[in-house]
């Protein structure tokens, strides 16, 4: 039986992070939920990477917690979710969901954590902590809410239902919904256009979509400091491609910017 592990690789400038575990479709172990903040801050770290896509092995994207590790300490193995989903969310570069087959309890919250979700036809969707008793956390709560609305956020913690991908995207809980097959080549050239954009822009956008309103002085000095504004506008005018340099991960930029 092969071991719940998480994979990684960067192709391209795309840092993809895989969970495998197909024992259990993909469930999240406590350990797998404990390497997945310091494989985002390696990552995150690493100047070569512009974004990045989580999804699941094969035909599961995450099937939630494996539900034996939450026998013995059912808060200490929340604790180790909510770290890797806010180590998720705070990853200071695009991040994107692919999502196939059922994205299902930590597997949405997960999701959610993520800057964008795409999906292929038939994944299945829902945040199921009210079939097992669980208090979900106010985290992944508020950050659902901010995904699909108050309304929809009670269908599905109230009820604990899977939904489609017509009413994931309908409701907002997903961005696009791609034919069966065609998941990989929408991600890949998608995150192709994501990398060839400014990284300054992304994370100062990031940052501002996220609610965070403190820190406008910081991203002008980070603009003024950074070349990317000169290189995109003469990019333009001649009429090429930019090649954007500033990334949060050299040391000259985040020297200029400030620490992450």
């Amino acid at each position: 039986m092969e071991e719940p592990q998480l994979l990684h690789s960067v192709t391209d400038s795309v840092a993809t992070v895989v969970i495998r575990h197909p024992a259990k479709r993909n469930a999240m172990t406590g350990a797998m939920w404990a390497a997945l903040p310091p494989l985002l801050g390696a990552l995150a770290d690493d100047p070569a990477v512009r974004a990045l896509v989580l999804t699941g092995d094969g035909g599961t994207f995450c099937a939630g917690a494996d539900i034996s590790t939450l026998q013995g300490s059912p808060l200490e193995a929340q604790r180790l979710a909510v770290a890797a989903e806010e180590a998720l969310a705070a990853f200071p570069k695009p991040t994107l969901a692919a999502v196939r087959g059922h994205c299902v309890g930590g597997g949405a919250q997960l999701a959610a954590a993520c800057d964008l979700r795409f999906a292929e036809e038939g994944a299945r969707f829902g945040v199921t902590p009210a079939k097992l008793g669980i208090v979900y956390p106010s985290s992944a709560t508020r950050r659902l809410v901010s995904l699909v609305g108050p309304a929809t956020a009670k269908y599905l913690l109230f009820s604990g239902e899977l939904i489609d991908t017509e009413r994931a995207l309908r409701t907002g809980l997903v961005d696009e919904v791609l034919p069966a097959g065609g998941l990989d080549a929408r991600v890949a050239e998608f995150t192709r256009t994501l990398a060839s954009r400014s990284l300054l822009t992304q994370a100062a956008a990031k940052e501002f979509a996220d609610g965070r309103n403190d820190r406008d002085d910081h991203w002008h000095r980070t603009a003024v400091a950074s070349d990317d504004t000169e290189e995109g506008v003469t990019a333009f005018l001649e009429r090429r491609a930019p090649r954007f340099t500033w990334n949060p991960s050299t040391p000259e930029d985040a020297s200029a910017s400030g620490a992450w």
